[in-house]
C-alpha cells in the first residue's frame, strides 16, 4: 500500500528531468533506512535504477516540500548547490 501511494504521488522517477515511468522505478528512503529513516510515504520517493545509484554514489541531498521532492546536488556538480526538482511528472502549476 505504501508503494502504491508513492506511485500515485510521484508518477515516475522523481529525479530532475527524468522521464522513466513508475513501473520501472524503485522506492528510495530519503533518510536512509540504515540511518533509522522510516518506511512510509513521507520518507519514500520513486527513482529509476540509474538515479537511485546516482543519489547514493554522488551524495545528493533530498528534501520534500509539500510532497514535492527537491534535490540538492553535491558541490562538485553544482558549487551553489541549487535545489532542483522534476517538472516532467509534476509540472509547475500556473
Amino acid at each position: 500500500h505504501i508503494r502504491k501511494a508513492i506511485i500515485a504521488r510521484d508518477q515516475g522517477c522523481a529525479f530532475p528531468d527524468c522521464t522513466i515511468p513508475a513501473p520501472w522505478c524503485e522506492a528510495h528512503h530519503s533518510t536512509y533506512w540504515s540511518q533509522d529513516g522510516p518506511t512510509g510515504t513521507d520518507n519514500g520517493i520513486l527513482l529509476c535504477s540509474h538515479h537511485h545509484h546516482v543519489i547514493h554514489k554522488e551524495q545528493w541531498t533530498i528534501t520534500t516540500d509539500s510532497g514535492t521532492p527537491w534535490y540538492k546536488p553535491p558541490p562538485h556538480i553544482d558549487p551553489d548547490q541549487t535545489p532542483r526538482r522534476n517538472h516532467y511528472f509534476r509540472p509547475t502549476r500556473r
